[in-house]
């Protein structure tokens, strides 16, 4: 089986599963039990793959929990950051999963066994909570423990049919991409049919890879790439697949505000096989708390942060003082947070670095303190490119969002537009639009050339933005193509006298028969 055909009958197996599964259970409710599933069975397979390091004699699942030793034990927690006895993992509990009277009781106490084995160890913050959502007690299983055990049962006995191919021996790579394909997949499909929150958590994976090589565009090497809204950590890690060649060199670092969507993001670092001291993804609310900039700045940062939330803004009068908003001179308004994550982003971007930042395109018109912002940002020449995109390529939203890319080391006082939301930068699919791979190397050849290109690209001197009120929307400097019918007059004169003409003779004949007939 080819690896795509391998990849498609996984993503309907185990779409299937959730659904068959859940019942009536609201999917969105039911997705943590799902996603926690998937999780467990892939680091019992991780880190029966590390105890058995390629040894075909050793089968680790068949050993007893009395034979492991203090040191194994200590150097596996030190490398993978957590620690599974053989009787805790996925392959022995799914094998009896339907007579266990005890299930959900059993799987509780495994999932705090998991977390605690961190306990005094560097992973220790990774790895505590990693299963606070897979909540076996709750009702959403059912109201009888008996139901909750049934429900439980299908889950893990299908999650355990899904077929990851042969044994992890010599494909281990394979197997992580299918994995961590299969948990994206399952992700990305309750964001889809989740409303206006699925797009909250998730960006899609088409958008993702432009963010990405927007980011990334030209660096041989980054220090680390961060997210300050990371969601389910899709954008973090994009980067990752999308540019193994580049070295990032202390990993992948996030943070979010949602407690269910950190888990989701922390658990979605370890099945793409991010290692735990290869990211930090913690906790809290980025534009009031911020919790990654006391070390060195980033070299690359991606973000797709909440539209135009509400914040404290200047009801709080000590954040004009903050080292982030400072420079600006003015906060950004309390009903539209947008330009605060911008700030905060570009105080976290090095020198060398460049931030790509999905963006409400409001900002780049409205007045008041967005355009303060908007004459800082211009006058200190950070503004790199601004990209507007094709609407419907989100999940929960219409709206033709932009992308807003900053940078501290560019050479020419202009800023670039690109207008990349005409037809031949999507392809339409259901009510959705996609980026192909053929759309996203169109954009990011206008953005490397920096040419002017008819209707498509332009760059403008900061001057002249400022002459133009700071506006940085694309449509006030890309000229949109007139798609309407080109019509000759002199041509279209000639053809309505000949018709007249017709006319006149055809009448002329009308009378003369007329006066036959009389």
């Amino acid at each position: 089986m080819t690896s795509s055909a391998q990849r498609q009958e996984l993503q309907n197996k185990i779409w299937k599963i959730a659904n068959d599964v859940r019942g009536s259970v609201d999917g969105w409710d039911f997705k943590q039990f799902v996603l926690g599933t998937l999780f467990y069975r892939f680091i019992s397979e991780n880190f029966t793959n590390y105890i058995e390091g390629g040894d075909e004699s050793i089968n680790y699942a068949n050993y007893s929990d009395n034979n492991i030793s203090a040191e194994i034990k200590d150097d596996a927690i030190k490398t993978k950051g957590y620690f599974i006895y053989p009787s805790q993992l996925f392959i022995n509990i799914a094998k009896t999963a339907n007579t266990n009277n005890n299930l959900n009781s059993d799987l509780k106490a495994i999932f705090d066994a998991i977390e605690s084995s961190a306990n005094g160890y560097p992973s220790e913050s990774d790895i505590k909570g990693l299963f606070a959502d897979f909540d076996t007690t709750s009702t959403r299983l059912g109201n009888t423990v008996q139901n909750k055990n049934k429900r439980l049962a299908a889950v893990l006995k299908g999650v355990e049919e899904l077929n990851f191919g042969p044994a992890w021996s010599g494909i281990e790579d394979n197997q992580i991409d299918l994995f961590g394909d299969a948990y994206e997949f399952l992700i990305s499909n309750y964001a889809a049919n989740a409303g206006k929150s699925g797009g909250e958590f998730f960006t899609p994976q088409h958008v993702s890879k432009l963010i990405a090589q927007l980011a990334m565009h030209k660096q041989e090497k980054v220090n680390k790439i961060y997210d300050p809204a990371c969601g389910s950590g899709s954008l973090l890690l994009q980067a990752k697949k999308h540019f193994d060649n580049h070295v990032i060199e202390e990993g992948f670092y996030g943070q979010e505000v949602n407690h269910t969507t950190y888990n989701l993001a922390r658990m979605n670092m370890f099945l793409h096989n991010v290692n735990y001291d290869k990211f930090n993804i913690v906790l809290g609310d980025t534009l009031l708390h911020p919790q990654l900039g006391g070390d060195k700045p980033f070299d690359a940062i991606v973000s797709n942060p909440p539209y135009s939330i509400n914040w404290i803004g200047n009801d709080d009068p000590t954040l004009i003082n903050d080292d982030r908003f400072a420079p600006a001179g003015v906060l950004a308004p309390k009903s539209k947070a947008d330009f605060a994550f911008v700030l905060h982003a570009l105080s976290y971007l090095s020198g060398k670095g460049r931030a790509a930042i999905v963006c409400f395109p409001g900002i780049f018109y409205r007045g008041g303190a967005e355009q303060k912002i908007r004459k800082y940002l211009v006058d200190n020449n950070f503004v790199e490119t601004v990209i507007s995109l094709a609407p419907n390529l989100f999940f929960g939203t219409s709206i033709a969002v932009n992308i807003l890319v900053l940078a501290k080391n560019k050479t020419e006082n202009k800023t670039q537009f690109i207008d990349a939301s005409g037809e031949d930068f999507f392809k339409k699919v259901t009510n959705n639009n996609i980026l192909e791979d053929a759309h996203i190397k169109k954009i990011m050849q206008l953005f490397d050339a920096k040419a002017d290109v008819a209707h498509q690209a332009i760059s403008i001197d900061n001057h002249k933005i400022a002459e133009n009120d700071y506006n940085l929307s694309v449509s006030s400097y890309v000229e949109a193509k007139d798609n309407r019918e080109q019509v000759d007059i002199t041509q279209l004169n000639a053809e309505i006298s000949k018709t007249v003409e017709k006319i006149n003779v055809l009448r002329r004949s009308i009378d003369e028969i007329i006066k036959e007939i009389e």
